[in-house]
């Protein structure tokens, strides 16, 4: 996207790669790009008014901000709108880039809890 739109993505996907240098970024569903570390961290949309920036489980992050405005409604996403103009409070936007980044890399390190086989005690 050649208009602030792009510009915008072009410094989200700068923040997180600064966060967390470890991050891999993919183009997925029709060209959203896809930033990932054990799991998704967060997608970034591109829409006519703003650019959503979607965490995958941002209803599992702390939020001290209050950055998170869309999306609230849901049991796991939640969500930045950023308009035209709308300054990036980077500092801000660090904090769930890490909470993300140690939610699925301490998912990763926990094995999952395995049932017995029925009938056993």
């Amino acid at each position: 996207m050649n208009d602030w739109r792009g510009e915008t993505l072009v410094r989200l996907r700068a923040l997180i790669h600064q966060t967390d240098p470890d991050v891999v970024a993919e183009w997925k569903w029709r060209g959203v790009p896809v930033w990932e570390h054990d799991g998704i961290i967060c997608t970034g949309e591109t829409y006519k008014d703003y650019v959503k920036a979607t965490f995958a489980k941002g209803a599992s992050l702390p939020d001290p901000s209050g950055l998170f405005n869309s999306s609230l409604a849901g049991d796991t996403r939640r969500a930045i709108d950023f308009r035209q103009g709308d300054k990036i409070n980077e500092k801000a936007f660090n904090a769930p880039i890490h909470a993300a980044v140690d939610l699925n890399t301490a998912k990763k390190a926990k094995p999952a809890a395995r049932k017995p086989p029925e009938g056993s005690q």
